[in-house]
């Protein structure tokens, strides 16, 4: 078995707030393996599960392009969070997003090869390396388009973003329940749309948990089946969108917001899909020590 190190560690105790110990501990019964870790915390009662777990430390922006029935999400990365901020970046992360529902490709690779001018998405993005001295790259994007209407939220000048797949007419009502939905998605970041969406392996999975942490909590098995059931449905209040209580209204679900306005406007209303992304999500910069940079640099300096 591998080494436990303590950046492990410090990944699970960020991931599912538990003790320094009780994670290490965790680490060595699961033999390294982190989310089996997890797992054995949240089964003890120490951790709750963690939404699109992640240490968040890229730097870059979330852009959001909407042009007729067409919406892009598209996320685009750098190495400080001086260029992100700045106006340029931010301009280079329209042309991508424009480029993006210009050709619709089927992912980055695709959309990097695509023709722009006299050469090619990806000659554009080395061009911007060069112009603002920082790596510039294109990490992912979403595509909508619709019959409806698509709605966007970007949070804080980009550090997160959501774009939701709208089934209505595009009436000043629907946008504002679209604008209020998509700020709602931005703060509880739902996994799933509904119930139905939850794969099997997942609801399984959680199903194993949760009976594990309340047999260890001393139940009867018969009681304990009892208990889960009603800890799956509180699951699906937490992460599926629409059995999540509205954020501007407690006492009724998104799913009862959407019917409720649906009989006053008359005529279906719904959301058909939905993403958000958070910025730098999952990925790490690179960490040099502070006396290697120096010297880096001292060596740059002989030269």
């Amino acid at each position: 078995m591998a080494a436990i190190s303590a950046k492990d560690v410090m990944k699970l105790r960020e991931q599912t707030g538990a003790g320094m110990m009780d994670c290490k501990n965790a680490l060595v019964e699961a033999e390294g393996d982190f989310d089996r870790a997890a797992d054995i915390l949240r089964e003890r009662g120490i951790a709750k599960a963690a939404k699109r777990a992640g240490k968040i430390a890229a730097e870059g922006v979330v852009y959001a392009l909407v042009e007729g029935k067409a919406g892009v999400l598209v996320e685009v990365n750098c190495e400080s969070d001086f260029v992100a901020n700045g106006d340029k970046f931010h301009e280079i992360a329209d042309v991508v997003a424009k480029e993006t529902l210009k050709h619709k490709p089927a992912d980055v690779d695709a959309l990097l090869a695509c023709t722009m001018g006299e050469g090619t998405v990806a000659s554009y993005v080395q061009q911007q390396t060069g112009v603002i001295g920082e790596k510039v790259s294109v990490r992912r994007f979403t595509v909508f388009e619709t019959e409806g209407f698509v709605e966007t939220y970007i949070h804080m000048g980009g550090t997160m973003g959501v774009m939701l797949d709208f089934d209505a007419a595009e009436t000043d009502a629907a946008k504002e329940l679209a604008h209020n939905l998509a700020l709602h998605t931005a703060f509880t970041k739902p996994a799933y749309l509904t119930r139905d969406e939850v794969p099997a392996e997942v609801l399984e999975r959680e199903k194993a948990i949760m009976l594990q942490e309340v047999l260890n909590e001393g139940k009867p098995a018969a009681i304990a089946e009892k208990i889960v059931l009603g800890k799956i449905n509180k699951f699906y209040e937490e992460n599926c969108l629409m059995e999540q209580k509205f954020v501007k209204d407690d006492k009724i679900t998104v799913k009862q917001l959407i019917a409720q306005a649906a009989k006053e406007a008359g005529c279906p209303i719904a959301v058909k899909r939905f993403v958000f992304y958070v910025m730098g999500e999952g990925l790490e910069k690179k960490a040099e020590d502070l006396s290697e940079e120096v010297a880096k640099q001292v060596e740059a300096m002989k030269k």
